[in-house]
């Protein structure tokens, strides 16, 4: 048994709880960059500790987000589970705009790039295999306009969750994306 496959004495895993949940709030509301001693501070340990459980930015960042990359997961599978493929996608970007208005952590995790053999990307590579699959739906069901791509994603995150009422926002955004309101894009 290595050293990283033993159980972890009730006072380290404490710890380890305690600073996940910190580096959730304090990412959640400042971003990644967030200064990690106060996600020490906020966890009521040594940034020493905090060093000791995770050497690095991208650890921390892995630990607190790999939970929220498995709710987007529930949220695609959700998405691709309905019968109207217009359903789904509709679905599932009110939920995925929920949850980077709500998370700016999550938002930054989702546009930034890490290590390709993280539990992060590997993540985001599986959501964004389903994302695909929900666009391609969408459109052989002819609710999407056809000349959408997934990249085009990010324009549509951006612009629903710049509104003050990103309700509104995402609401306006899909009224574009409808297959029968489309023009030519350049």
């Amino acid at each position: 048994m290595t050293v990283e496959q033993r159980p972890l004495r009730a006072d380290a895993r404490r710890n380890r709880e305690a600073l996940v949940v910190a580096a959730r709030e304090v990412f959640g509301a400042k971003g990644v960059d967030a200064p990690l001693d106060e996600i020490a501070r906020r966890a009521e340990v040594a940034i020493g500790t905090l060093y000791n459980r995770f050497p690095t930015r991208a650890d921390l960042v892995e630990a607190a987000f790999l939970p929220t990359l498995e709710e987007a997961k529930a949220v695609t599978e959700e998405a691709l589970a309905l019968d109207d493929p217009w359903d789904g996608f509709v679905l599932f970007l009110e939920r995925s705009v929920l949850m980077q208005v709500s998370d700016r952590g999550f938002t930054e995790v989702c546009s930034r790039a890490f290590d390709p053999d993280s539990g992060l990307e590997k993540a985001k590579h599986g959501n964004a295999s389903r994302m695909q699959r929900i666009v391609t739906r969408a459109q052989e069901a002819g609710a999407l306009r056809p000349d959408f791509r997934l990249l085009d994603l990010a324009s549509v995150f951006a612009a629903a969750t710049a509104a003050p009422d990103w309700r509104r926002g995402l609401a306006l955004v899909l009224d574009g994306l409808r297959a029968a309101a489309a023009h030519p894009l350049p």
